[in-house]
């Protein structure tokens, strides 16, 4: 775990993927419609894939990928981060991590 824990200090968003995960696709397009950055991880392009993707079965990833972590948190994979979007707090957790600086409408 501490391999993942590396990854992820001092980032507001890390995704955890493979480059062949539709679902990871979705997530990294859904954060990125909020205008965050997030920093992608490709697992299967690592050496040390497998051991991150142990890591982040042992935090409870199921499926391993995509683990999306904000602020150093796990959040859980694509349904939990749609979830967290239908109730509105995905801005609010990306504004906490300063992935993001604003969101909402902008006064006329």
């Amino acid at each position: 775990m501490d391999t993942v824990e590396a990854l992820t200090a001092d980032k507001p968003v890390v995704i955890f993927s493979k480059s062949s995960c539709c679902m990871a696709h979705s997530a990294k397009a859904l954060i990125s419609s909020f205008g965050a950055n997030p920093i992608i991880i490709e697992i299967d392009k690592m050496v040390n894939g497998d051991e991150i993707e142990r890591s982040l079965i042992q935090l409870g990833c199921r499926p391993s990928v995509p683990a999306v972590f904000i602020g150093q948190q796990y959040i859980g994979g694509v349904n939990q981060v749609i979830s967290l979007n239908v109730q509105n707090k995905l801005a609010q957790l990306l504004l906490k991590a300063r992935a993001i600086f604003i969101w909402g409408p902008m006064a006329p």
